[in-house]
Parts: C-alpha cells; sequence; structure tokens
C-alpha cells in the first residue's frame, strides 16, 4: 500500500482531493465507462492521494495497487531519457545525422505520390535526417495507425507500428527505410515511430539491449521492479485486461491477461511503446523527473538536460494546432508545445485546463497517462486499459479536479 504524506502539509485541501475518486467513479466505473483505474498525485515526490477502483480483469479479479499495465507509449519519454544519458556521456549529439548509428537511412526519400495499390512513385531524396528530428517527431515519420496516407498503409503492411513480433531492430529499420517520408525531416510535427528508431539508437551505442539499457540503466537504480518489455509468468496474476471502446456500449474484451501477447519476450523491443509498468514504478520514473533527473541518490540525467528537454522545440514556439499533422496524439494540441521526448504546456490559458507554463506529459493509447508540474512540483499518474486513448476527456478532467484541490501556489 502507498504510504500518504499529509495532504495539508504540502499544500493540498485534503476533502478536495477526495473529489478525485467520487468523480471517477460516479463518472467513469459506475456508468461502465471503464472497467477499472488507479490514480496517484504527489507534491515534492511524496503521495498525497491515491485511488483505485473497478476491476482489472473481466472475471471479476479488483484493480490494486500493483496491478501491471500496458503503457504503450508512456514508454517514449524513458527511451528519450536513455537517449539524453548517452548524450550526455558524449556518445551521440542532438545535431548529429541519425546515418551516423543508422546507415540504413541513408536514401530516405519523401513521399511524391503511389502507395496503396501501387507501388509509391520515386521518392524525393530527403536532406539528411538528424537525431533530435527523431526525438521532437519532425522526421516525416509516421504510425500506420493514424489511417490517413497511402504511407501510414504502408507501416500498417509491414508492422512498422513497432510490432513485438518484429524479427530485431535490424528488419525494423531496413523496412523501414524502404517507405518514404510523409515530409522533409525538420518541415513539421507527426507523431511517429521515430522513438521506436531512438531506441534501436541506443541499443547500437550502448552495445545492449534497450530492455537491457533500461534494466541496468534506469530501472533498477530509480527501484522500478515491475517495469519490463513482457509480464513473466511470476507476475502474471497482476496483468490486466485490456479493453476496446464500443460507442454506446460497454467496452469489449481486447487483449485478456491469460492469453495477452504482453506474456511472451518481444522480438522487437520498442522504445515508442512495449514496456509494461505499474503505477508505483511510473511514480518513481516521475520521482527522478521532479527531482531534477535525480532519485534514490542516483542520478539519470543533469537538471540543465532535463530543462532542454523540457522546453518547446517546435519551430518559432509554436504550439501543436499550427505544426501537427497527426490525426493521432497523446497530447491536446491548443497550447501545447512539443519537447525531447515530452508534451508540455506552453499557455494553459490557450490549453483552457488548470496548472503551469512548463509543465510536461505524455500518455498512451490504453488512456493511461501523466504529468508534472516543475513550477509547484506536482506530478500525477493514471493507469487504466481502455483502447484508444481518445475517447474521453478523462486527462483533462482529472487535471482540473487536481489542480482545484490545490491551497498553496508557489508559482
Amino acid at each position: 500500500m502507498t504510504q500518504l504524506a499529509d495532504a495539508a502539509d504540502l499544500g493540498f485541501e485534503p476533502d478536495r482531493l477526495n473529489r478525485i475518486g467520487t468523480f471517477l467513479d460516479e463518472r467513469y466505473i459506475d456508468s461502465g465507462r471503464l472497467p477499472g483505474l488507479d490514480v496517484l498525485v504527489a507534491r515534492d515526490g511524496k503521495p498525497v492521494y491515491r485511488h483505485t477502483s473497478g476491476l482489472a480483469r473481466a472475471d471479476g479479479r479488483p484493480m490494486t495497487q500493483d496491478t501491471i499495465f500496458r503503457i504503450a507509449s508512456m514508454t517514449k519519454p524513458l527511451t528519450s531519457v536513455a537517449f539524453m544519458m548517452l548524450v550526455e556521456e558524449g556518445r551521440v549529439a542532438l545535431d548529429d545525422p541519425v546515418t551516423d548509428v543508422v546507415p540504413e537511412f541513408a536514401a530516405l526519400g519523401v513521399y511524391t505520390g503511389g502507395g496503396g495499390e501501387t507501388d509509391f512513385f520515386p521518392p524525393r531524396l530527403a536532406r539528411p535526417m538528424r537525431m533530435i528530428d527523431l526525438i521532437s517527431h519532425q522526421s516525416g515519420l509516421t504510425y500506420g495507425i493514424q489511417n490517413r496516407t497511402n504511407v501510414d498503409a504502408a507501416y500498417r503492411k509491414g508492422r512498422l507500428d513497432g510490432h513485438p513480433a518484429l524479427p530485431g531492430n535490424d528488419h525494423f529499420v531496413m523496412e523501414l527505410a524502404q517507405v518514404p517520408l510523409e515530409f522533409e525531416p525538420g518541415d513539421g510535427w507527426n507523431y511517429s515511430v521515430g522513438t521506436d528508431v531512438l531506441g534501436v539508437i541506443v541499443a547500437r551505442l550502448s552495445g545492449m539491449s534497450l530492455g537491457e539499457f533500461f534494466r541496468t540503466r534506469i530501472f533498477e537504480p530509480l527501484g522500478m521492479v515491475d517495469t519490463a518489455f513482457h509480464c513473466p509468468d511470476d507476475k502474471a496474476h497482476r496483468l490486466s485486461d485490456a479493453w476496446a471502446y464500443q460507442p454506446g456500449k460497454p467496452p469489449q474484451l481486447f487483449d485478456p491477461a491469460e492469453t495477452s501477447g504482453t506474456r511472451r519476450v518481444p522480438r522487437f523491443e520498442s522504445g515508442g511503446g512495449g514496456l509494461l509498468s505499474t503505477t508505483a514504478d511510473y511514480n518513481r520514473f516521475c520521482r527522478m523527473l521532479v527531482g531534477g533527473g535525480a532519485a534514490n541518490g542516483t542520478r539519470l540525467i543533469s537538471p540543465k538536460t532535463l530543462q532542454l528537454m523540457t522546453a518547446n522545440h517546435l519551430p518559432g514556439g509554436a504550439d501543436l494546432t499550427q505544426v501537427s499533422r497527426a490525426l493521432f496524439s497523446e497530447a491536446h494540441n491548443a497550447g501545447a508545445g512539443f519537447g525531447l521526448g515530452f508534451g508540455m504546456t506552453i499557455d494553459p490559458a490557450r490549453a483552457l485546463v488548470p496548472g503551469s507554463a512548463g509543465e510536461f506529459y505524455w500518455g498512451g493509447i490504453f488512456s493511461t497517462a501523466f504529468f508534472v508540474d516543475p513550477i509547484e512540483n506536482i506530478h500525477a499518474v493514471f493507469m487504466t486499459q481502455l483502447y484508444p486513448s481518445s475517447v474521453y476527456p478523462i486527462r483533462r478532467q482529472l487535471k482540473t479536479l487536481i489542480y482545484s484541490a490545490l491551497a498553496t501556489s508557489r508559482a
């Protein structure tokens, strides 16, 4: 069980914090919109509120504080931190060409036509892609799941959205190199498999698998004991089912825990979306972020590196409404910028949700989410398992409830 600090001592009104669970249960659990959920709120790295309710499995097994979840794209911040650890060690730089580590990308081209039922037209040779283009989603790569273009269709056909059955890193980047880019690197923002490529780069530079790098360099130092690319047999009883949204109907069982592919060791370790984790483990990762890159007496990255990661890297200080070409992402675009692996808030007034300029966050396609507010030193982790993530405004509602309980601001 999570040990909670005194919420009042840390500037919250306890009665208002308790409205979080009441709202979530009445709006989402009792109504059947979500089978189960788990939320943790903390300040100064200390948990002040925890609410766990509903079901982890269709067989009636309850959600518990140690339930294991598919965190999907909440893997991306971890991969981005891993990459920036190598930047700090001088092994790579943000302005390095990607071909320094992924020579398979030497002849990447930009889409000019074709695809679908025909071959792609000969692509136009692209300008060199840089590491920063990958980590900031400005590479011209895409996601097949967006279902917008013939390029997306080629990703779906090749299972290039980080599928665990891909035959490994080399196969992934070789196949990716055969598909045209959506646009010139640096010319736009498109949510993409760029972080999966970044994971390949971490593996190649470190000489170990991405999973091994995570385990030895991030998970063990932070005490993240339940985060991995698959769920081992001795923890399988804690793995949640996953459900899919059905309009006007109860959620449909989507990926039963008993037969889930997440029980198997993947052939491809997806740096963009492959990890499983728990609320407690992701809270440990957030504590490191709140601590300026350090927790448990271990520093992963420096405060200045984290500041660079959580600054807005969109061209001209733009927000995502101005440059995003993606239909699917984990961000509400108004007032939102993007850094190096994190979405970040430029202007809470434009976002229309309480918060702080400079807070950073991300989520996963199974509706999981987290945010870190470095001004107020607040962070929160929200876990559930409903696909896709864009169905309900629960992330915005949760933020509103958290900030409404804040009695003492440090801004």
